[in-house]
């Protein structure tokens, strides 16, 4: 293998992946006019991953493409390479206004990744999601006719915020035009590899799909040698081609390329791909061989530039120029606008791997110190992250920590929050081997640099890693010192660890709020917002009937007159500085003060605060604190019964966020809660159509999933999709939710559970959920959600006292959970318009599991009924009336009965909820009548009259002449007289036959338990 050294050119055929190529050109015309699509595409280094999508965009039209790799040096700090690339490209390509089109509030977000726009916004983890939704809007800016494809390489490489921002981009994106196209490298996925956890999600988004190349087969090497080689090979040669190469087609084009293709004979054939990488590299002569060293040291982003090449090589220009040419000529580097990069990731790889540890170091610390001497040969926002990765290779501890805390800084500034995670994580590990840490970070103390990795670990959600870093930090801190400054940095910690804690739905941070505010010193930072934290939070924990740990902390708080409400008080008086912070400590504080009192019914004070500390977070341009507000005014206003009034409110802030591009993530609170508030007033249909198209896709945050599931799990219920329901429920038997500590989560789970099981007619399971929740969670401390709770489970127990008469083993269940179900509902405020109508009904429950006579429990009914008119709730309306309906019938007042029954099946039909609708249906054909005023029953089949229809359906369940009188409201005697008609009509011998006869005549359905249709 003689002459020159060489790489050989790529293959100028494009050979095979004719399917993958037609694959991507159909995805980028469907999403033309489509909803957007995502396609990853793995396979081995080397498969031609990058020449698929090469020869994809060169088929595109111009300025339609827009590509951004992942780099190497994403691992240590360097967040978006590949979104930061694609936005400089289209700012080059398209000028700044789709950037302006896209941030109607500013362009302050996308001055983050790109400093050319200007000044970022402040930094607030909120910001984050703001930032993502324009990264969205402006890929919806550019697409236009022609659409837009983003491709993002090596995402085996990618950061944690890039692969936040994909997975974003993948589950909101909305509009036509966006095709999303990115590879990686799937041998590089070992076990904890982030990407290995995140691509089976991606995957099971609508929209996107994974690709896997496979390396070429022996016909498709023997035509991409042919091709390289101009000539095609003979058979033995091609053999041992495909065999050495294994069909990788960056192999199969090195070793091609030889002036003599290998054969098995050949005693110069490398056996490891890396030394046939480095077979041509290493005839090159020193001086060059040099030049390739610095490029491999230099090159950890997407390459590296003339200038700084130049500098690090220290040759003079020419020698320089000359060993450049060699390196281009053999295809070793290739040449950009202003730079170089590898022919492909590997060979740098192989180049870097070989070099000595001594001129490793050196190189290393040469690169680092040239972004000093020369920083616009680096863009700004990798300047730190590139010296903390030289800096560190060279073993130059000192300097290290220093760029590795600048880095961080900037990770800050971009919202990357694991990237500033990480760096701070090696800022603590270098602590003890550099002289004066402390000076290296701007004067922090190290407890002071655990707090802020902290806040970084719960900012990315990474909370036993936050509490890991807390608890390090606090066993470091002397307990007895009383000087400000540590008394300030242990509240501080122990703040982190609350919000660590209870930011998962099953665990709880209150106690370590408190002894954070007992240390706290008042006038020094983060009181207020210590203040508005803890009473937000002790205003959503639950109370237990044995008190927890936590229950025992907030009586405490209680008996010292610090209840959440004096909490949120003194949070509004401690914020009096007028800085950023205080005043969203005083505006958080005022939403939960003033929820607090609507949901004592002190609306006309209430509701002025919530108002107010909604005012100051759309000043302070605070989405989350906005949306907080605007849900809790929409959710009190909802519970008082102003359906109509809490829906305006909702899309009022809604309509805000769409037009300051505020995070969807926010946004979704409101369609919570929307959804929500259709469902109460019966508009399954469009609750249903709010949850698909808002809320469907997961957002990662277990509190607001477990509202958004119970929500539909009960208008799924309601429209009779059982399977639904249980799947957005919940496991049958799920006792989950008596871990968590929130309060509103026990009530909304446990409300789906108990409807998912009504509609399954599993009345076992429902009275057992209700008797575990009633014995264990003190659910009249939080009565909003409560009330609603209470009716299903008094249902529950309503319909274990009917099937008690049949089965053993229900009324005893049923009697302690009305028990229990009264003695709650005797403590609650009954306050507006919705909570009275509520009371009513359970009351009415109750009366039926106590055995009341007919004539009284009409009265009941129609009491609870009466109440339920004042109220939008029309399903609730309806239930009552036909509960009302059948005691009217029980009591011998068939008319009225029947006018019930009518009002009863128009509104269920028009809410499209079947099970009430059917249970409508059957009570008017036990009754004889039709459905509307001058409608007659169906025509019934044999000759049979309407009655006798009936009876034959209950007659197929096997039911006696007994049963049948019950539940047709005759005698025995009458039901008799009508079998012996049916059975005469039929011309059948007996009733078993007449069973038979009606399964053929398709009136065999099962007859449900009336009363559980009616639920």
């Amino acid at each position: 293998m003689g002459g020159m050294p060489l790489f050989s050119a790529v293959s100028p055929l494009f050979v095979g992946r004719r399917d993958h190529l037609r694959l991507l050109a159909d995805q980028a015309d469907r999403v033309r006019t489509g909803p957007p699509e995502t396609l990853l595409v793995g396979g081995d280094a080397g498969v031609g991953k990058s020449r698929l999508v090469s020869e994809f965009a060169a088929t595109r039209p111009a300025g339609t493409v827009f590509v951004g790799a992942c780099l190497q040096l994403g691992v240590d700090g360097l967040s978006y390479a590949p979104f930061t690339a694609v936005l400089r490209q289209i700012l080059r390509e398209r000028g700044r206004a789709p950037f302006d089109a896209a941030a109607p509030g500013g362009v302050g977000e996308f001055a983050r990744l790109l400093p050319e726009l200007g000044e970022p916004a402040s930094d607030r983890r909120e910001n984050r999601g703001i930032l993502f939704e324009q990264v969205l809007r402006l890929c919806e800016q550019v697409a236009g006719e022609d659409g837009v494809t983003v491709v993002l390489e090596d995402l085996h490489w990618a950061d944690g915020a890039t692969r936040d921002l994909l997975a974003f981009l993948a589950r909101n994106l909305s509009r036509p035009g966006t095709q999303v196209v990115a590879t990686y490298r799937s041998d590089d996925l070992h076990r904890a590899h982030p990407l290995r956890r995140l691509l089976p999600q991606l995957e099971r988004l609508p929209g996107v799909r994974r690709i896997v190349l496979e390396p070429f087969t022996r016909e498709e090497v023997g035509v991409q040698a042919a091709a390289i080689r101009g000539e095609e090979l003979e058979h033995d040669a091609l053999d041992t081609l495909f065999r050495r190469s294994e069909g990788v087609p960056l192999f199969v084009e090195a070793l091609a390329a030889a002036e003599t293709c290998p054969s098995d004979d050949d005693p110069d054939l490398p056996d490891h791909f890396r030394d046939l990488l480095l077979e041509p590299v290493r005839r090159f002569d020193e001086t060059t061989l040099s030049v390739l060293r610095a490029a491999a040291v230099g090159a950890v982003a997407d390459g590296i530039e003339h200038e700084v090449l130049h500098h690090a090589a220290g040759l003079p220009e020419r020698d320089l120029e000359a060993a450049l040419h060699a390196l281009v000529d053999a295809n070793v580097l290739r040449p950009g606008r202003t730079g170089y990069r590898f022919r492909h990731a590997l060979l740098r790889d192989a180049v870097h791997d070989e070099i000595l540890p001594g001129p490793h170091s050196r190189l290393h610390l040469r690169f680092a110190q040239l972004i000093d001497a020369y920083p616009d040969a680096v863009p700004e926002d990798r300047r730190a992250a590139e010296q903390a990765h030289h800096y560190h290779a060279a073993q130059d501890l000192p300097r290290a920590m220093e760029a590795a805390w600048r880095a961080a800084v900037q990770a800050s500034r971009t919202l990357a929050f694991d990237e500033r995670l990480g760096m701070l994580d090696r800022v603590l590990a270098l602590w003890d081997r550099v002289p004066d840490p402390s000076d290296r970070v701007e004067g922090n103390s190290w407890a002071e640099v655990v707090s802020r990795a902290a806040g970084a670990a719960i900012s990315a959600n990474r909370n036993r890693r936050a509490l890991e870093l807390v608890d390090e930090a606090l066993a470091t801190l002397d307990e007895d010192a009383d000087d400000d400054g540590t008394l300030t940095a242990r509240a501080v910690l122990l703040r982190q660890r609350g919000q660590a804690r209870s930011s998962h739905a099953c665990t709880g941070g209150v106690e370590d709020l408190v002894r954070a505010l007992e240390l706290h010193p008042p006038h020094m930072p983060g009181y207020s917002q210590l203040l508005a934290l803890l009473a937000r939070e002790s205003a959503m924990l639950r109370e237990d009937r044995n008190p927890t740990p936590e229950g025992r902390v907030l009586q405490e708080l209680n008996d010292t007159g610090r209840g959440f409400g004096t909490l949120a008080e003194l949070a509004i008086d401690a914020a009096d500085t007028g800085s950023v912070s205080d005043r969203c400590a005083a505006a958080d504080a005022r939403i939960t003060l003033g929820g607090v009192r609507m949901r004592d019914g002190d609306v006309e004070h209430g509701r002025p605060l919530v108002e107010r500390g909604m005012a100051e977070a759309i000043e302070l341009r605070e989405p989350y604190m906005e949306a907080r507000g605007a849900g809790n005014l929409a959710h009190f206003l909802r519970e008082l019964g102003h359906h109509e009034e809490g829906l305006r409110v909702l899309e009022e802030s809604l309509a805000r966020h769409e037009a300051w591009g505020w995070a969807p993530y926010h946004r979704s609170f409101h369609h919570q809660n929307r959804a929500e508030i259709l469902f109460e007033t019966g508009d399954l249909r469009q609750s249903r159509e709010v949850h698909r198209r808002h809320l469907a896709r997961r957002h990662g945050d277990d509190k607001h999933q477990h509202y958004v599931q119970a929500v539909e799990a009960r208008a799924a219920a309601a429209m009779g999709d059982a399977v639904a329901a249980r799947a957005e429920a919940g496991p049958s038997g799920d006792r989950s939710m008596l871990d968590a500590h929130r309060m509103d989560v026990v009530q909304l789970r446990t409300t789906g559970l108990l409807d998912a099981a009504l509609a399954e007619g599993d009345l076992a399971e429902a009275l057992s959920l209700s008797r575990d929740v009633l014995e264990q969670a003190a659910l009249e401390r939080s009565p909003g959600y409560t009330w609603p709770l209470l009716e299903r489970m008094a249902e529950a127990a309503r319909l274990g006292a009917e099937r008690a008469r049949e089965e053993a083993g229900f009324g005893e269940t049923a009697r302690l959970v009305v028990g229990l179900v009264g003695t709650v509902a005797g403590r609650l405020p009954r306050n507006g318009l919705v909570r009275p109508a509520h009371a009513a009904t359970v009351r009415a429950q109750i009366s039926e599991v106590e055995g009341a006579a007919p004539p009284s429990l009409a009265t009941s009914w129609a009491t609870a009924a009466a109440a339920w008119e004042s109220t939008p709730l029309r399903l609730h309306l309806a239930r009552a009336r036909l509960r009302e309906a059948e005691a009217r019938v029980a009591a011998g007042e068939r008319e009225r009965a029947v006018e019930l029954t009518r009002l009863v099946f128009a509104t269920a039909d028009a809410c499209g909820a079947s099970p009430l609708a059917r249970a409508a249906e059957d009570l008017a054909r036990r009754l004889g009548a039709g459905l509307s005023g001058g409608s007659v029953p169906p025509p019934a089949p044999a000759g049979l009259t309407p009655r006798e229809t009936e009876v034959l359906r209950l007659l197929a369940t096997g039911a006696t002449n007994a049963a049948i009188a019950e539940a047709l409201f005759i005698s025995p005697k009458t039901a008799s007289v009508h079998v012996s008609h049916i059975l005469g009509k039929l011309g059948v011998p007996n009733r078993a036959t007449a069973g038979a006869r009606a399964r053929e005549l398709g009136l065999a359905q099962a007859v449900p338990n009336l009363l559980i249709q009616r639920s």
